[in-house]
């Protein structure tokens, strides 16, 4: 019987599209009136700019990721699809 070998990039760009396409569409769906709890979530992350600064070369980074109900379905769903592939 042979074993399907599934790559691990494969799921990480599954769960990454889940992740973008729910956040989004929680997003929209929050300016629907009995669809608002998909947009219901929270942000985490550097939320304050960190500056490098090596006089020749400036760097700013700052990183939030948005979590929200239609995300984590979304992750969900890239799961289910991914195991079915």
């Amino acid at each position: 019987m042979a074993v399907k070998d599934k790559n691990v990039w494969i799921l990480l760009i599954f769960l990454l599209s889940g992740l973008v396409i729910g956040g989004l569409l929680g997003e929209i769906a929050s300016r629907v009136d009995f669809l608002w709890w998909l947009a219901y979530g929270d942000d985490f992350g550097i939320k304050s700019p960190v500056n490098l600064d090596f006089n020749v070369l400036k760097i700013t980074f700052s990183l939030i990721i948005k979590i929200n109900i239609a995300s984590i379905i979304g992750m969900a769903i890239a799961i289910f699809i991914y195991r079915k592939v």
